[in-house]
This record gives structure tokens, C-alpha cells and sequence, in this order.
């Protein structure tokens, strides 16, 4: 993935239990999406 690339939508659980989409999301403006490695993992 490089700055540009359009992404397949896709939803996660939020801090409050709730499901949200990517397209929700971006409804409200620019989105920043960080992925990071798990804790106590390679990589």
C-alpha cells in the first residue's frame, strides 16, 4: 500500500462497542488509518 491507494471498505469495533465502516468514517472528512504490530511479536 502506498500514499494514494484506494482501499476496499472495510468496519472494526470502535472503543464504545460500536461498528463502524470506513465509508462512515471518511463521511466526516480525511482519515488517518495506523496499523502497528501486536505486543510481544515479531516484526
Amino acid at each position: 500500500m502506498k500514499l494514494g491507494d484506494v482501499v476496499s471498505d472495510f468496519g472494526a469495533v470502535d472503543q464504545h462497542g460500536q461498528m463502524v465502516t470506513l465509508t462512515e468514517l471518511l463521511s466526516t472528512g480525511p482519515l488517518v488509518v495506523y496499523f502497528y504490530v501486536k505486543a510481544m511479536t515479531p516484526g
